[in-house]
């Protein structure tokens, strides 16, 4: 295992990777390059480790108790954002951020009611609600991929027309284009919701990937967000995915709506993952810090090759996650060119198309990778062309 304070993205060779058994390894053939679901190429932050195994080693594998993670997020939040707004007592575990979000839906929302998403936008954004049987609306991003507030301003008016109860479910930092969103925006963002009556629903799970010298500004850190609610985890940050566990958090406004959350829904994270988290955020930060670096390299290296090798690509860098948006529309690909990557370059990337409106013709690259398969990936990808 390397130290906390080195690159973990350089610390594992591909043979390496291969015996991993998750879902990024194992759903294409060992010749395919996988640069699509949202796990990292890393070994686990050492407290992390610790935490699992000293659990493991107690037995301490039962159901899970205590406010100790939504202390280590409050600490965090405090050091990091520069936000001392998160109280504990407004916190609740949940299985994992979709799961959190689903809860806080059907606490502000009925059965056909709006919810509305900024496409392109994580998919499951439009699965979840759509299960839910709420009502997916749409706002798109502008050109600049940034939140385009006269348009959601349009949305929510309508909304409010078509009675019901209407929430706005936020991607920050935005899922795929690595938007980090500013306190302007956000500011804007909470006087609609509250001018129209609509319920502002966060997911944060990307908080604590953004970009060297840039703030995250969390959702509920801004004036007039008090009826806000968010979801939070240390899943993305410290590769955590396998190990269920979030935190919804409310705003002072919200906090009778997260109370009649049932309780059942706290039996659904694992316990081992609210240790594994709650050590990542109170003692994985120089783990996390070597990471921000390394991914920070890997975004100006990806940059550079796509501007040598493939220039027919548009890409804006993100300032947040590990997850690259690119426009391949200039290439001749169609409307699906991870279809081509796959089967002609052997490289999996995410189709754009379920990204919703505006992913026609792009799909999402995950650097989080060592800058070696980088290089080798835009190789293939540009070879397709050739």
């Amino acid at each position: 295992m390397t130290g906390d304070t080195d690159n973990p993205l350089r610390a594992l060779t591909l043979a390496q990777l291969r015996r991993r058994t998750s879902m990024k390894w194992r759903t294409y053939p060992e010749d395919v390059l996988p640069l699509w679901v949202a796990e990292m190429d890393v070994p686990l932050a050492g407290p992390v480790v610790r935490a699992v195994t000293e659990a493991m080693e107690r037995g301490d594998t039962g159901y899970p108790s205590g406010t100790a993670y939504a202390e280590a997020l409050a600490g965090f939040a405090g050091e990091r954002w520069r936000w001392d707004g998160l109280a504990v007592e407004r916190t609740a575990i949940v299985p994992d951020v979709m799961l959190g979000v689903v809860e806080m839906l059907k606490l502000v929302t009925g059965p056909g009611d709006p919810v509305i998403v900024n496409p392109p936008v994580y998919p499951p954004f439009y699965a979840f609600v759509t299960h839910l049987d709420r009502r997916v609306t749409e706002a798109p991003l502008g050109p600049d991929l940034r939140l385009d507030l006269a348009a959601l301003e349009d949305v929510f008016r309508r909304c409010a027309r078509g009675g019901g109860r209407a929430a706005y479910l936020l991607c920050s930092p935005h899922n795929p284009t690595g938007t980090v969103h500013t306190a302007g925006e956000l500011t804007a963002v909470a006087a609609l919701a509250e001018r129209y009556g609509v319920r502002v629903v966060a997911d944060e799970i990307h908080a604590p990937l953004v970009t060297p010298g840039v703030r995250f500004v969390p959702y509920l850190s801004v004036p007039g967000a008090e009826r806000g609610l968010s979801l939070m985890s240390a899943s993305k940050g410290w590769n955590l995915a396998g190990l269920k566990a979030a935190l919804a958090v409310a705003g002072p406004g919200a906090a009778a709506d997260l109370a009649r959350m049932p309780e059942e829904v706290g039996h659904g994270p694992s316990h081992v993952g609210v240790l594994a988290h709650t050590a990542a955020l109170r003692d994985g930060t120089a783990w996390l810090d070597a990471l921000l670096a390394g991914l920070d390299d890997n975004r100006r290296l990806l940059t550079a090759l796509l501007a040598e090798r493939l220039p027919g690509v548009v890409h804006r860098a993100g300032e947040a996650t590990f997850l690259a948006w690119l426009d391949c529309r200039a290439l001749g690909l169609g409307d699906d060119p991870a279809e081509t990557f796959l089967g002609r370059g052997r490289v999996a990337v995410n189709s754009g198309l379920p990204f919703g409106t505006g992913g026609a013709g792009h799909v999402r690259l995950n650097f989080g990778t060592a800058p070696e398969v980088i290089e080798e990936a835009v190789r293939r990808m540009a070879a397709v062309l050739s």
